[in-house]
């Protein structure tokens, strides 16, 4: 498989085997696959598929057992810890179920703290935090606490954390899971307007219809490996 200019991820043969009390389970059975800039796709198929474990190995949060990884044209397994944690920090945006957002701090707080890594300027902080929030429509909710938002509000959050950044690639493992079916619409259609204006590429873990119906292109997986690899047009 090619590693083009093009493709944001390249896996080659792809495995992954856990122990489980000594027992080696297979989550990833050779999975070959690119994914290209700007795409927004979605890595759909049944509980123990391999979608998470998808997820984790093409973003260097876990390592594969056999197989090679091409993040953003280069190897994970060349890159240093340091170079993968920066290539992380820098190039992909991460949206999990579960919000992951830092109790402690406020909705600017969370969004900026990426930037805060990155030694962004505190002035263009401001700016690009004041902007994201009016893309995920939550302006004036800058000073709350997690804790006073509801599940919607924190999704939109953890979205505008994730791409307020600027990522080439943003990851979302079933995003919209702990989410009503109104509320996870609405999310959706942002993401996918933004993906559309702004070249991002995202790719999902998910079992949401709604994902599905909206993607433009769904990769499934079955017992470790593709099983269909479909291009679509998205709605």
């Amino acid at each position: 498989m090619e590693q083009t200019d093009n493709n944001v991820i390249v896996t080659k043969d792809v495995k992954k085997i856990y122990d489980e009390n000594g027992v080696p389970v297979e989550a990833l059975r050779g999975v070959d696959l690119a994914i290209k800039h700007g795409e927004f796709t979605a890595i759909v198929g049944p509980s123990g598929s391999g979608k998470t474990t998808f997820l984790n190995v093409i973003s260097g949060l876990d390592t594969v057992s056999s197989g090679k990884v091409w993040l953003g044209g280069k190897e994970l397994s060349s890159m240093s810890g340091r170079e993968l944690s920066d290539y992380r920090r820098d190039s992909i945006g991460f949206i999990f179920q579960a919000y992951n957002l830092i109790p402690v701090l406020t909705v600017e707080e969370n969004i900026e703290y990426i930037m805060l890594l990155q030694g962004v300027a505190r002035e263009d902080r401001r700016e690009r935090v004041e902007e994201i929030l009016r893309q995920v429509d939550l302006t004036g909710f800058s000073h709350r606490l997690p804790t006073k938002l509801s599940g919607g509000q924190q999704q939109r959050v953890a979205v505008a954390r994730a791409m307020v950044a600027r990522p080439k690639l943003v990851l979302a493992d079933e995003p919209t899971a702990n989410l009503d079916s109104t509320t996870g619409a609405g999310l959706l259609d942002m993401m996918r307007e933004l993906n559309q204006t702004t070249g991002m590429t995202f790719v999902f873990s998910t079992h949401d219809r709604m994902i599905m119906e909206r993607a433009t292109r769904l990769v499934t997986l079955k017992d470790g490996r593709v099983d269909s690899d479909e291009k679509r047009t998205g709605e």
